[in-house]
């Protein structure tokens, strides 16, 4: 399954939990498939010219103390929108010698890093090396590794997220994958904070909310943007934006829900927005209030580089 393998028809949004580059990819050597390339012998190289002197540099004067922690932010900062382009162009999809339910591969997962939560009880979700977090409430399942979203079609903008998190998986028997909610970061290409909120929103509720074939049936009441604060890794602050939205579905369907809400933090990173989104269809059971959306979204973060830690997570089985 590629990367945009599921339609909105068959659950709320598309998901890989396949490693991607960049999130710890790879190919073991047994896995099917996979052949060495053939050894073959190196040719003795022609002799070289001997090679002019280089002309000496001048020595390079050292950073400042405040330079250092210019680009160190600078850097931080910057992280969030590198994964999350990676995130938006990756491209995979699945083969016919993938390995059937009976011969499960098994791998051993790269390591990552991982941030200490800020909320009691709450559960963090690390992106971009640790550098950035956000914390989800115990119920939900964080999945740091996992791009998720929906495709973009000819009646709706599409919209992909990394370092996810899920709440009520499998709640409707009826539908494969459903889910109740989910969040995710993503990088928004526009530079003002409140406009690219309201963009991510409305890119997420389209995309979400209204059927494949549509019509565009789904009601989007967006609330005024709330200036906020992010604080970066180094203690300094961001201009940032939050903006909620109420959904109300105009169609019916087997585990539809006839309300959603959708809330997004954008941060002003220059010339584009780092963005947490977090969405939840309400009424049902562990579903995400606006309450609760709000004080996920207030968690997001920089992570100062003493509370990153990396880890090796324990061999897992693919099935």
């Amino acid at each position: 399954m590629g990367l945009f393998g599921k339609k909105r028809g068959d659950s709320p949004g598309y998901e890989d939990n396949a490693a991607l580059d960049g999130f710890g990819g790879y190919q073991p050597s047994d896995s099917p498939g996979y052949s060495p390339a053939p050894e073959q012998a190196e040719p003795k190289p022609a002799p070289a010219a001997e090679p002019a002197p280089e002309p000496q540099k001048p020595a390079k004067q050292p950073m400042s103390r405040s330079g250092r922690r210019a680009m160190y932010g600078f850097f931080a900062t910057l992280g969030v929108i590198a994964v999350a382009a990676l995130a938006n162009n990756s491209d995979r999809s699945s083969d016919s010698s993938s390995p059937t339910p009976r011969t499960p591969t098994v791998y051993t997962p790269s390591p990552r890093v991982v941030a200490p939560p800020v909320t009691e009880g709450w559960q963090s979700v690390a992106g971009a090396d640790g550098q950035v977090a956000y914390d989800v409430p115990p119920n939900w399942t964080p999945k740091p590794g996992t791009v998720h979203g929906w495709e973009k079609g000819a009646l709706v903008p599409g919209i992909s997220m990394f370092s996810s998190a899920f709440v009520g998986d499998g709640y409707c028997p009826q539908v494969k994958g459903s889910r109740v909610g989910g969040s995710g970061m993503t990088t928004v290409k526009v530079a003002d904070a409140a406009a690219a909120a309201n963009k991510a929103v409305n890119d997420l509720a389209v995309s979400a909310y209204n059927p494949d074939a549509g019509p565009l049936s789904a009601k989007i009441a967006v609330e005024p943007p709330q200036a906020t604060e992010f604080t970066l890794g180094t203690g300094k602050k961001a201009p940032a934006s939050i903006v909620i939205a109420e959904v109300t579905l105009g169609y019916a369907a087997p585990c539809t829900p006839k309300r959603a809400l959708v809330g997004v933090q954008a941060v002003d990173m220059g010339d584009a927005s780092a963005a947490l989104l977090v969405y939840s269809d309400q009424d049902e059971q562990g579903s995400a209030d606006r309450e609760q959306i709000l004080k996920i979204l207030k968690t997001y973060r920089g992570v100062p580089e003493a509370d990153r830690k990396t880890i090796t997570p324990p061999p897992s089985t693919l099935r």
